[in-house]
């Protein structure tokens, strides 16, 4: 399930770009998850797990990836139960943010109102406790916090 933390949380990490820089595996890369996702937010094409194929910049490495990207990878593959910022992604990330939370219990922090979109979710907001269910649900807790 994903849980979501709304507004300044001092142990998340503040950054993930520049953590998952010094922390990501070449298997996250390949991994048919973040195919999927490199292909949809980036609009680019993994090569090999040191090599991406970018539309507009031409032959990149891992690291050369968007922030969006990279959380979402940190978010799926990482095993150490970090707590990520959220708001370092576009609303472009947010269908992959639910999705993870369906493979795995997730918890973000937003500082932003990010758009889950128009359809029916789940996620727990943290700092009240409720359980939402759709944007409007989620647009009358979050307003409140950031």
């Amino acid at each position: 399930m994903l849980s979501i933390y709304l507004g300044k949380m001092d142990e998340a990490i503040y950054h993930p770009p520049t953590y998952f820089d010094n922390r990501y595996e070449d298997e996250w890369i390949t991994d048919e998850l973040s195919v999927e996702m490199i292909r949809d937010v980036d609009r680019s094409e993994v090569i090999s797990a040191r090599l991406i194929d970018s539309p507009v910049l031409g032959s990149i490495s891992t690291r050369e990836l968007s922030g969006g990207v990279k959380t979402l990878m940190l978010m799926a593959f990482d095993s150490t139960a970090k707590v990520f910022n959220a708001s370092v992604c576009g609303d472009n990330c947010a269908k992959w943010i639910l999705k993870i939370g369906e493979l795995r219990d997730l918890t973000i922090n937003l500082r932003h109102i990010m758009d889950f979109g128009p359809g029916n979710f789940e996620a727990r907001i943290m700092n009240t406790g409720e359980i939402i269910h759709n944007m409007s649900e989620f647009i009358s807790v979050a307003g409140r916090y950031v």
